[in-house]
């Protein structure tokens, strides 16, 4: 019988990770228990950690808890804060190299709980490496997963004062731009172009919007990035178009809506590009981009709602 090299591999890394997770160093140390985002209870040493994050969220928000200095490895466009762009890759947020990550030897490994590739998170499980689901869904969920990040790398003096400092920014944020008098302006925050894409009421993003003072046109789709189409966004007729899009494209889709002369936003001049990455970065850094956002918004409308 023949045996594909696939298999050889898949049969070489569980060897491989279960030799290593033998010979570990921390197995003789009594294992304690963490709560992730989730509310999952998982067992790990004590901190410090081998710790490896497969989501540029995760890895910003561990070196806001002060475990920077713990994360061993990460995925591509891990770049916030600039610390992190020394953090070696293994990967991107689809596909992890697992022999590296298995010869790693981590104690636990961090990732995005909606997203990345099930079947890897399927494989690191059946080596026994402990996952901790790291999740945001709204602004004010950050402070307090910073918290419990602090608690699994042992950094909780850090990651409290972290976490004050985000909850007094985003209470100014909605000091300032939250509680508008009169109608919420609705907003299109398209994220892609072709087709096009835009967020969902459960996303991260409309949350943004509503923290200043706006509201999201397309609240109501369950979806956290649905595709709508051109007669959609015409039927519900945002008062705000904001075209989220990458550095360089943003004119180019702007340009795309200002033929759309039926629109109110582009009758009205409030069709405006945004190009802040960082708003869909799911880290502390989306709330300094929520606040360009909120004045990008605020200069666009004019108070005229």
């Amino acid at each position: 019988m023949h045996i594909r090299r696939s298999a050889y591999r898949s049969i070489a890394v569980a060897l491989l990770g279960s030799l290593l997770w033998l010979a570990h160093p921390a197995r003789g140390a009594a294992p304690r228990g963490v709560t992730d985002d989730s509310g999952r209870e998982i067992r790990v040493p004590e901190a410090p950690l081998r710790i490896v994050s497969l989501a540029p969220g995760a890895t910003e928000m561990l070196f806001a808890a002060g475990a920077g200095g713990q994360v061993i490895a990460t995925v591509e466009y891990s770049d916030e804060p600039a610390a992190a762009r020394r953090v070696p890759r293994i990967g991107d947020v689809a596909a992890v190299d697992m022999e590296r990550l298995v010869a790693l030897r981590p104690d636990v490994v961090v990732l995005w709980a909606a997203g990345g590739n099930p079947a890897q998170r399927e494989k690191i499980l059946s080596l026994h490496i402990p996952i901790y689901e790291q999740q945001v869904m709204r602004l004010a969920d950050i402070p307090p997963a910073v918290r419990r990040l602090g608690a699994l790398a042992g950094t909780a003096a850090v990651a409290d004062r972290a976490a004050q400092q985000l909850q007094a920014r985003l209470a100014a944020l909605t000091a300032t731009y939250g509680a508008p008098t009169g109608r919420r302006p609705s907003v299109l925050l398209q994220v892609w172009n072709r087709p096009i894409y835009t967020v969902g009421g459960r996303h991260l993003m409309s949350d943004a919007l509503q923290l200043c003072g706006t509201r999201n046109v397309f609240a109501d789709l369950p979806e956290a990035g649905p595709v709508v189409d051109t007669e959609a966004v015409i039927a519900r007729d945002p008062d705000i178009i904001v075209a989220a899009a990458p550095a360089g494209e943003g004119a180019a889709w702007v340009a795309d809506w200002k033929r759309l002369k039926s629109l109110a936003a582009v009758r009205n001049g409030r069709v405006v590009d945004f190009e802040d990455q960082a708003l869909s970065r799911l880290g502390p850094s989306v709330i300094d981009a929520t606040e360009a956002l909120c004045r990008t918004l605020a200069r666009v409308s004019h108070g005229n709602y």
